[in-house]
Protein backbone atom coordinates (compact mmCIF):
# COMPACT_ATOMS: atom_id res chain seq x y z
CA UNK A 1 0.00 0.00 0.00
CA UNK A 2 1.33 3.60 -0.69
CA UNK A 3 1.65 5.66 2.38
CA UNK A 4 0.01 8.99 2.42
CA UNK A 5 1.41 11.43 5.04
CA UNK A 6 -0.49 14.84 6.35
CA UNK A 7 0.46 17.43 7.83
CA UNK A 8 -1.80 20.94 8.31
CA UNK A 9 -0.45 24.15 9.71
CA UNK A 10 -3.53 24.56 11.29
CA UNK A 11 -2.96 28.97 11.88
CA UNK A 12 -1.64 29.32 8.10
CA UNK A 13 -4.19 31.79 6.56
CA UNK A 14 -5.52 33.25 9.72
CA UNK A 15 -4.05 37.48 8.82
CA UNK A 16 -5.70 37.16 5.45
CA UNK A 17 -9.32 38.05 6.25
CA UNK A 18 -8.23 40.74 8.79
CA UNK A 19 -5.75 42.22 6.79
CA UNK A 20 -2.75 40.98 8.09
CA UNK A 21 -0.99 40.31 4.73
CA UNK A 22 0.88 37.08 6.17
CA UNK A 23 0.46 34.99 9.59
CA UNK A 24 4.40 33.94 10.16
CA UNK A 25 4.79 34.86 14.21
CA UNK A 26 3.58 34.75 17.68
CA UNK A 27 2.63 38.69 17.71
CA UNK A 28 0.83 37.85 14.33
CA UNK A 29 -1.29 35.46 15.41
CA UNK A 30 -1.98 37.11 18.80
CA UNK A 31 -3.08 40.29 16.88
CA UNK A 32 -5.09 37.88 14.27
CA UNK A 33 -6.96 36.09 17.04
CA UNK A 34 -7.60 39.45 18.91
CA UNK A 35 -8.99 40.64 15.88
CA UNK A 36 -11.25 37.96 15.52
CA UNK A 37 -9.59 35.75 12.61
CA UNK A 38 -10.81 32.25 12.21
CA UNK A 39 -8.71 29.26 10.96
CA UNK A 40 -8.97 28.63 7.10
CA UNK A 41 -6.77 25.62 6.83
CA UNK A 42 -8.62 22.70 8.42
CA UNK A 43 -11.78 22.94 6.54
CA UNK A 44 -9.70 23.89 2.80
CA UNK A 45 -7.64 20.60 4.11
CA UNK A 46 -11.20 18.60 4.58
CA UNK A 47 -12.03 19.33 1.20
CA UNK A 48 -8.59 18.10 -0.30
CA UNK A 49 -8.89 14.61 1.68
CA UNK A 50 -12.66 14.26 0.80
CA UNK A 51 -11.48 13.48 -2.54
CA UNK A 52 -8.67 11.49 -1.71
CA UNK A 53 -11.25 9.14 0.69
CA UNK A 54 -12.29 7.53 -2.73
CA UNK A 55 -8.98 5.38 -2.58
CA UNK A 56 -8.91 5.20 1.08
CA UNK A 57 -8.93 0.87 0.75
CA UNK A 58 -6.15 1.72 -1.32
CA UNK A 59 -3.77 3.47 0.65
CA UNK A 60 -2.39 3.81 4.37
CA UNK A 61 -2.73 7.41 6.05
CA UNK A 62 -0.28 8.88 8.37
CA UNK A 63 -1.02 12.31 10.23
CA UNK A 64 0.24 14.12 12.60
CA UNK A 65 -1.81 14.40 15.91
CA UNK A 66 -5.47 16.21 16.39
CA UNK A 67 -5.59 19.78 14.36
CA UNK A 68 -2.04 19.27 12.42
CA UNK A 69 -4.19 16.33 10.28
CA UNK A 70 -5.57 14.04 12.26
CA UNK A 71 -8.60 15.50 12.90
CA UNK A 72 -8.74 16.54 9.18
CA UNK A 73 -8.63 12.91 8.10
CA UNK A 74 -11.26 11.67 10.49
CA UNK A 75 -13.54 14.45 9.31
CA UNK A 76 -12.94 13.51 5.79
CA UNK A 77 -13.95 9.97 5.96
CA UNK A 78 -10.28 8.58 6.22
CA UNK A 79 -8.21 6.40 9.40
CA UNK A 80 -5.08 7.62 10.02
CA UNK A 81 -2.37 6.13 11.61
CA UNK A 82 -1.11 9.01 13.85
CA UNK A 83 2.22 9.44 14.87
CA UNK A 84 4.47 12.39 16.88
CA UNK A 85 3.38 14.66 19.65
CA UNK A 86 2.22 18.36 19.50
CA UNK A 87 0.99 20.72 22.23
CA UNK A 88 -2.66 21.08 20.94
CA UNK A 89 -3.95 24.48 20.63
CA UNK A 90 -0.16 25.82 20.21
CA UNK A 91 1.52 24.25 17.22
CA UNK A 92 4.68 26.25 15.93
CA UNK A 93 6.99 25.89 12.77
CA UNK A 94 8.65 23.14 14.38
CA UNK A 95 6.30 20.95 14.93
CA UNK A 96 5.77 21.07 11.15
CA UNK A 97 9.95 20.61 10.70
CA UNK A 98 9.38 17.52 12.93
CA UNK A 99 6.54 16.08 11.28
CA UNK A 100 8.01 15.89 8.03
CA UNK A 101 11.43 14.40 9.40
CA UNK A 102 9.13 11.86 11.08
CA UNK A 103 7.37 11.05 8.13
CA UNK A 104 10.48 11.05 5.70
CA UNK A 105 12.10 8.31 7.99
CA UNK A 106 8.88 5.78 7.59
CA UNK A 107 9.27 6.11 3.59
CA UNK A 108 6.18 7.90 3.32
CA UNK A 109 5.37 7.80 -0.69
CA UNK A 110 3.72 11.57 -0.73
CA UNK A 111 3.47 14.44 2.14
CA UNK A 112 0.02 15.99 1.39
CA UNK A 113 0.37 19.29 3.22
CA UNK A 114 -1.52 22.11 4.05
CA UNK A 115 -0.38 25.65 4.43
CA UNK A 116 1.44 29.20 2.75
CA UNK A 117 5.06 29.87 1.80
CA UNK A 118 5.82 29.60 5.44
CA UNK A 119 5.03 26.31 5.75
CA UNK A 120 6.49 25.16 2.35
CA UNK A 121 9.85 26.73 3.42
CA UNK A 122 9.50 25.39 7.12
CA UNK A 123 9.45 21.69 4.68
CA UNK A 124 11.99 21.86 2.60
CA UNK A 125 14.75 23.03 5.66
CA UNK A 126 13.36 20.09 6.85
CA UNK A 127 13.98 17.35 4.14
CA UNK A 128 16.02 19.75 2.00
CA UNK A 129 17.15 18.06 -1.17
CA UNK A 130 15.37 14.67 -0.18
CA UNK A 131 13.71 13.00 -3.21
CA UNK A 132 10.11 12.90 -1.03
CA UNK A 133 7.43 14.34 -3.06
CA UNK A 134 5.49 16.47 -1.56
CA UNK A 135 2.20 18.57 -2.51
CA UNK A 136 0.39 21.82 -1.03
CA UNK A 137 -2.78 22.92 -0.40
CA UNK A 138 -3.23 26.10 -0.31
CA UNK A 139 -4.52 27.58 2.64
CA UNK A 140 -1.80 30.81 3.46
CA UNK A 141 -2.47 34.47 2.48
CA UNK A 142 0.62 34.54 0.30
CA UNK A 143 1.15 31.68 -2.32
CA UNK A 144 4.40 32.55 -4.17
CA UNK A 145 5.76 29.15 -4.54
CA UNK A 146 5.01 26.30 -6.97
CA UNK A 147 4.19 23.48 -4.67
CA UNK A 148 0.65 23.94 -4.44
CA UNK A 149 -2.14 22.93 -6.25
CA UNK A 150 -4.31 25.44 -7.56
CA UNK A 151 -7.05 24.62 -4.92
CA UNK A 152 -7.72 22.59 -2.30
CA UNK A 153 -9.99 19.87 -5.23
CA UNK A 154 -6.70 19.73 -7.13
CA UNK A 155 -4.84 18.85 -4.23
CA UNK A 156 -6.95 16.30 -3.49
CA UNK A 157 -7.57 15.07 -7.26
CA UNK A 158 -3.30 14.91 -7.64
CA UNK A 159 -2.61 13.57 -4.85
CA UNK A 160 -5.03 10.43 -5.43
CA UNK A 161 -3.71 9.88 -9.20
CA UNK A 162 -0.21 10.17 -7.86
CA UNK A 163 -0.84 7.40 -5.27
CA UNK A 164 -2.66 5.12 -7.96
CA UNK A 165 -0.04 5.24 -9.90
CA UNK A 166 -2.22 7.47 -12.83
CA UNK A 167 0.64 10.29 -12.50
CA UNK A 168 4.76 9.28 -11.85
CA UNK A 169 6.55 11.88 -12.90
CA UNK A 170 7.95 14.33 -10.40
CA UNK A 171 9.65 18.02 -11.08
CA UNK A 172 11.52 20.42 -9.29
CA UNK A 173 9.25 23.41 -7.76
CA UNK A 174 10.52 26.67 -6.60
CA UNK A 175 10.06 27.24 -2.51
CA UNK A 176 9.92 31.04 -2.34
CA UNK A 177 8.79 33.18 0.84
CA UNK A 178 8.81 37.18 1.53
CA UNK A 179 9.65 39.23 4.20
CA UNK A 180 6.13 39.59 5.58
CA UNK A 181 7.26 42.82 7.53
CA UNK A 182 8.32 44.67 4.45
CA UNK A 183 5.32 43.17 3.04
CA UNK A 184 3.01 45.17 5.46
CA UNK A 185 4.75 48.11 4.34
CA UNK A 186 3.69 47.94 0.92
CA UNK A 187 7.49 46.21 -0.28
CA UNK A 188 7.40 42.44 -1.78
CA UNK A 189 10.92 41.08 -1.40
CA UNK A 190 10.72 37.43 -2.47
CA UNK A 191 13.70 34.78 -2.11
CA UNK A 192 14.47 31.60 -3.42
CA UNK A 193 14.93 28.90 -0.65
CA UNK A 194 14.93 25.84 -2.93
CA UNK A 195 13.13 23.17 -4.71
CA UNK A 196 10.83 20.11 -3.12
CA UNK A 197 9.65 17.79 -5.62
CA UNK A 198 6.13 18.16 -6.75
CA UNK A 199 3.70 15.86 -9.26
CA UNK A 200 4.00 17.37 -12.81
CA UNK A 201 0.18 18.04 -13.35
CA UNK A 202 -1.38 21.17 -14.59
CA UNK A 203 -3.25 21.87 -11.34
CA UNK A 204 -0.32 22.48 -9.82
CA UNK A 205 0.40 26.03 -10.10
CA UNK A 206 3.39 27.54 -11.41
CA UNK A 207 5.76 30.67 -9.39
CA UNK A 208 4.31 33.77 -8.78
CA UNK A 209 6.29 36.17 -11.23
CA UNK A 210 7.08 39.79 -11.59
CA UNK A 211 4.49 42.27 -13.43
CA UNK A 212 6.31 42.96 -16.76
CA UNK A 213 3.22 45.47 -17.55
CA UNK A 214 4.10 48.21 -19.74
CA UNK A 215 3.58 51.63 -18.02
CA UNK A 216 1.38 53.60 -20.68
CA UNK A 217 -0.62 50.23 -20.93
CA UNK A 218 -1.36 49.94 -17.00
CA UNK A 219 -2.22 53.98 -17.22
CA UNK A 220 -4.59 53.10 -19.94
CA UNK A 221 -6.47 50.80 -17.93
CA UNK A 222 -6.50 52.92 -14.85
CA UNK A 223 -7.90 55.96 -16.97
CA UNK A 224 -10.61 53.52 -18.55
CA UNK A 225 -11.56 52.54 -14.56
CA UNK A 226 -11.90 55.91 -13.19
CA UNK A 227 -13.70 57.28 -16.65
CA UNK A 228 -16.62 54.69 -15.79
CA UNK A 229 -16.59 55.17 -11.88
CA UNK A 230 -20.33 55.88 -10.98
CA UNK A 231 -21.22 58.46 -8.43
CA UNK A 232 -22.22 56.84 -5.18
CA UNK A 233 -20.99 53.50 -5.95
CA UNK A 234 -18.14 52.11 -3.53
CA UNK A 235 -15.21 51.23 -5.41
CA UNK A 236 -13.40 48.23 -3.92
CA UNK A 237 -9.29 48.15 -5.06
CA UNK A 238 -7.77 44.99 -4.66
CA UNK A 239 -4.03 44.76 -4.20
CA UNK A 240 -1.56 44.90 -7.12
CA UNK A 241 0.59 46.90 -8.84
CA UNK A 242 -2.15 47.50 -12.11
CA UNK A 243 -4.37 47.85 -9.55
CA UNK A 244 -2.38 50.38 -7.91
CA UNK A 245 -2.61 52.80 -11.19
CA UNK A 246 -6.31 53.63 -10.51
CA UNK A 247 -5.60 55.17 -7.08
CA UNK A 248 -2.73 56.94 -8.62
CA UNK A 249 -4.47 58.39 -10.98
CA UNK A 250 -7.23 59.37 -8.40
CA UNK A 251 -4.15 61.13 -6.54
CA UNK A 252 -5.16 58.95 -3.50
CA UNK A 253 -3.04 57.19 -1.13
CA UNK A 254 -3.02 53.53 -1.42
CA UNK A 255 -2.13 50.36 -0.09
CA UNK A 256 -0.10 48.60 -2.70
CA UNK A 257 -0.90 44.54 -0.97
CA UNK A 258 -3.91 45.72 0.71
CA UNK A 259 -7.53 46.50 -0.25
CA UNK A 260 -8.26 50.07 -0.75
CA UNK A 261 -12.29 51.50 -0.69
CA UNK A 262 -13.30 54.84 -3.02
CA UNK A 263 -16.44 56.82 -3.54
CA UNK A 264 -17.26 59.63 -5.74
CA UNK A 265 -13.41 59.31 -6.59
CA UNK A 266 -12.60 59.83 -3.14
CA UNK A 267 -10.83 57.87 -0.12
CA UNK A 268 -13.05 56.08 1.66
CA UNK A 269 -10.68 53.80 3.88
CA UNK A 270 -7.39 52.13 3.52
CA UNK A 271 -6.34 48.75 4.02
CA UNK A 272 -9.43 47.60 5.30
CA UNK A 273 -9.77 43.92 6.50
CA UNK A 274 -12.75 41.22 5.35
CA UNK A 275 -15.23 42.63 8.80
CA UNK A 276 -14.71 46.50 7.85
CA UNK A 277 -15.03 45.84 4.14
CA UNK A 278 -18.38 43.50 5.21
CA UNK A 279 -19.79 46.61 7.25
CA UNK A 280 -19.15 49.16 4.64
CA UNK A 281 -20.47 48.26 1.65
CA UNK A 282 -24.18 47.19 3.68
CA UNK A 283 -26.92 48.67 1.67
CA UNK A 284 -24.27 50.23 -1.29
CA UNK A 285 -23.81 49.40 -4.63
CA UNK A 286 -20.54 48.31 -5.23
CA UNK A 287 -17.97 47.45 -7.62
CA UNK A 288 -15.15 45.23 -6.45
CA UNK A 289 -11.47 45.38 -9.05
CA UNK A 290 -9.26 42.84 -9.22
CA UNK A 291 -6.00 41.79 -11.36
CA UNK A 292 -4.51 38.48 -11.75
CA UNK A 293 -1.38 36.86 -9.59
CA UNK A 294 1.65 37.28 -12.70
CA UNK A 295 2.24 33.91 -13.88
CA UNK A 296 -0.45 31.95 -12.29
CA UNK A 297 -3.73 33.71 -13.30
CA UNK A 298 -5.65 33.90 -9.52
CA UNK A 299 -7.75 36.56 -9.38
CA UNK A 300 -9.79 35.83 -5.63
CA UNK A 301 -8.44 33.84 -2.83
CA UNK A 302 -4.47 34.86 -3.40
CA UNK A 303 -3.64 38.13 -1.16
CA UNK A 304 -7.57 39.93 -1.33
CA UNK A 305 -9.29 37.51 1.29
CA UNK A 306 -10.55 40.72 2.98
CA UNK A 307 -12.50 40.40 -0.46
CA UNK A 308 -14.44 37.34 0.81
CA UNK A 309 -17.34 35.35 -0.22
CA UNK A 310 -20.08 37.06 1.67
CA UNK A 311 -18.42 40.39 1.06
CA UNK A 312 -18.80 38.94 -2.84
CA UNK A 313 -22.44 38.15 -2.57
CA UNK A 314 -23.54 40.90 -0.96
CA UNK A 315 -21.64 43.16 -3.80
CA UNK A 316 -23.08 41.19 -6.29
CA UNK A 317 -20.77 38.96 -8.70
CA UNK A 318 -21.94 40.51 -11.61
CA UNK A 319 -20.22 43.45 -10.08
CA UNK A 320 -16.68 42.47 -10.15
CA UNK A 321 -14.27 44.24 -12.84
CA UNK A 322 -11.48 42.54 -14.09
CA UNK A 323 -7.88 44.32 -15.32
CA UNK A 324 -4.99 42.96 -16.40
CA UNK A 325 -2.43 43.95 -18.85
CA UNK A 326 -1.76 41.62 -21.85
CA UNK A 327 1.37 40.78 -21.25
CA UNK A 328 0.41 39.40 -17.77
CA UNK A 329 -2.50 37.26 -19.65
CA UNK A 330 -0.04 36.36 -22.67
CA UNK A 331 2.14 35.15 -19.73
CA UNK A 332 -0.70 32.50 -18.75
CA UNK A 333 0.39 30.60 -22.14
CA UNK A 334 -3.61 30.34 -22.63
CA UNK A 335 -4.31 28.69 -18.78
CA UNK A 336 -7.65 30.29 -17.52
CA UNK A 337 -7.90 32.99 -14.64
CA UNK A 338 -8.45 31.72 -11.09
CA UNK A 339 -10.93 31.30 -8.65
CA UNK A 340 -10.13 30.38 -5.01
CA UNK A 341 -12.53 32.22 -2.43
CA UNK A 342 -12.76 28.84 0.16
CA UNK A 343 -16.89 28.43 -1.39
CA UNK A 344 -16.78 26.02 -3.87
CA UNK A 345 -20.25 27.11 -5.34
CA UNK A 346 -19.28 30.77 -5.60
CA UNK A 347 -16.49 30.24 -7.10
CA UNK A 348 -18.62 27.74 -10.02
CA UNK A 349 -20.60 30.54 -10.27
CA UNK A 350 -17.87 32.99 -11.54
CA UNK A 351 -16.33 30.23 -13.84
CA UNK A 352 -16.94 30.96 -17.63
CA UNK A 353 -15.68 33.90 -19.71
CA UNK A 354 -15.83 37.55 -19.02
CA UNK A 355 -14.50 40.58 -20.21
CA UNK A 356 -10.81 41.74 -18.85
CA UNK A 357 -9.66 45.32 -19.44
CA UNK A 358 -6.45 45.57 -20.56
CA UNK A 359 -6.17 49.34 -21.66
CA UNK A 360 -8.30 52.29 -22.67
CA UNK A 361 -11.22 51.20 -24.19
CA UNK A 362 -9.45 48.19 -24.54
CA UNK A 363 -10.18 44.52 -23.53
CA UNK A 364 -10.74 40.86 -24.29
CA UNK A 365 -13.11 38.19 -23.80
CA UNK A 366 -11.08 35.79 -21.00
CA UNK A 367 -11.90 32.58 -19.26
CA UNK A 368 -12.46 32.06 -15.51
CA UNK A 369 -11.63 28.41 -14.04
CA UNK A 370 -11.17 26.95 -10.84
Amino acid sequence: MKKLGIIINPVAGMGGRVGLKGSDGLEILRKAREMGAKPEAPSRAVAALKVIARIKEQIKVIAYPQEMGADEAREAGLEPEIIGKIDSGDTRPEDTMKAVREMAGIGVDLILFAGGDGTARNIYSAIGNQPIPVLGIPAGVKIHSAVYAINPKSAGEVAALYLEGKISNLREAEVMDIDEEAFRQGRVSAELFGYLKVPVEHRVQSVKSGSRSEKAEVEGIAAEIVHDMEPEALYIIGPGTTTRSIMQRLNLPNTLLGVDVVKNKELVANDVSEQQLYELIQGQKCRIVVTGIGGQGHILGRGNQQISPRVIREAGPKNITIIASRDKLIALNGAPLLVDTGDPELDQSLCGYVKVITGFEDAIMYRIST
